[in-house]
């Protein structure tokens, strides 16, 4: 861990919450612009406050975006141990886990015991003077601590109030603990992964999370639109499971409309051929013919005119019917020649193609420069990081440098004393109590 937080086992006095006055920096939703007359500077949530009791990877990625789009997001850690990937290594860059390091650039951290009555109450005070908020509990934790949405709505009925979950907040499977890998079974995505005659495969990536981290960031800033026509706010529920049948896509309403069970194809697609991955000689290449045209043009640039003028694959349909016989003729031929070679040949022919590239090829992959895909920044104790960058780009406004993923409790004080106008005395007795804790290291 980072560093030792400072937590003093004192007696500490009856608690007076903080006076109405002094309780409210600004009401959430009524924007602070800068005064800076250069707009290109100011995000698109600029004046945005959000309060992230996230953790892991789905709710810490959703709220990332947010904080990407200018949103000042206070991320809430329990005192000690913080975010379950902290730990999460290695590798790790000193004693930063490098899977935290990725998903939590441009947040401040507070440590905070939710389960200590001062630490809960510390949060009832900060939703009143947030925008949004998004946790990822079981369903009904929160309650019991005072911090449900039906509790928060009435300190403050502009909140956006975002739940992460694995299956939903109500049902049979809701107070199960969602994992990316479990739900990632459960909704079939591991079922139609993998070789063709192989197991079932777990994504390289938790696909499953990261989808619903986009889906929770798309919900938030559409209930954020709705607030701003009715004045009120929402409570969203998000889950792993709902995200990822819904990105089951056309899988999913081939069975539902003509009882199609999906398999596994590996790099191929069951409805086109050919549509995946080709051995080389001295790699792999994927091939995507997503029509006729394109078809014709790539058995040109393979020297197979003669293969294209086979009356059993003139239209994708025969393809998919001879799809092995197809696969064999263009298998052999993709392997004569290195992927390099190959590309070179397909340039400018109009048939998609691509390296199947390792993860060091990704980065000297001059596109992935050319979009600014890595972000580099100066980490307090790990030094030089890099991290990926946003994915999306705004003629709008250019972002100013990513602030380095916060240490636990980096920002403790600063948030109790700037957002919440606490003053020293009450947060050197809410230190003493140990239901904060302040980074020494910051």
């Amino acid at each position: 861990m980072s560093a030792p937080l400072r937590t003093l086992n004192c007696r500490l006095r009856p608690f007076c919450p903080v006076l109405p006055e002094r309780r409210l920096r600004r009401r959430p939703g009524s924007m602070r612009w800068k005064s800076d007359t250069n707009t290109e500077s100011l995000g698109p949530l600029e004046g945005i406050r959000v309060l992230d009791l996230t953790r892991v990877l789905a709710g810490p990625f959703a709220t990332m975006i947010l904080g990407d789009l200018g949103a000042e997001v206070i991320k809430v850690e329990r005192p000690g141990g913080g975010d379950d990937t902290r730990t999460w290594g290695p590798p790790f860059v000193g004693s930063e886990s490098v899977y935290f390091l990725s998903i939590n650039r441009n947040k401040k951290s507070v440590a905070v015991d939710l389960k200590h009555p001062r630490g809960a109450h510390v949060i009832q005070e900060l939703s009143a003077v947030c925008d949004v908020l998004v946790e990822n509990f079981l369903p009904g934790k929160l309650a019991l601590m005072g911090l449900g949405f039906d509790q928060l709505i009435r300190l403050n009925p502009r909140l956006v109030y975002c739940s992460i979950s694995g299956y939903g907040q109500t049902g049979p499977l809701s107070h199960s603990p969602g994992y990316d890998s479990i739900v990632s079974a459960v909704s079939g995505m591991m079922h139609i992964t993998g070789p063709e005659d192989g197991e079932p495969v777990r994504p390289g990536v938790a696909m499953t999370d990261l989808a619903t981290g986009l889906y929770a960031h798309g919900a938030i800033m559409a209930a954020l639109l709705q607030r701003h026509r009715t004045g009120r706010g929402a409570h969203i529920d998000c889950n792993l499971l709902s995200s990822q049948v819904s990105c089951l896509s056309h899988v999913a309403a081939n069975y539902l409309n003509a009882g199609t069970v999906a398999r596994r194809w590996g790099t191929a697609h069951e409805s086109i051929v050919p549509y995946q991955g080709f051995r080389t000689r001295d790699g792999h290449i994927v091939v995507a013919a997503g029509n006729h045209k394109q078809f014709v043009q790539m058995c040109q640039v393979l020297d197979l005119k003669e293969v294209s003028e086979e009356p059993k694959y003139r239209t994708n349909k025969l393809r998919v019917q001879n799809r092995k016989e197809l696969l064999d003729i263009l298998s052999q031929r993709f392997l004569q020649e290195n992927t390099s070679d190959w590309l070179q040949r397909f340039r400018g022919s109009g048939v998609p193609v691509g390296p199947i590239n390792s993860i060091q090829e990704v980065f000297s992959e001059p596109q992935v420069t050319h979009n600014g895909l890595v972000q580099e920044m100066k980490h307090p104790t790990a030094g030089h990081i890099a991290v990926p960058g946003p994915a999306v780009h705004f003629s709008s406004f250019s972002p100013n440098g990513p602030t380095p993923p916060p240490l636990i409790g980096q920002h403790t004080v600063q948030v109790l004393r700037e957002t919440l106008s606490y003053s020293d005395d009450i947060i050197k007795a809410l230190l003493e109590s140990k239901a904060v804790a302040q980074n020494e290291a910051s």
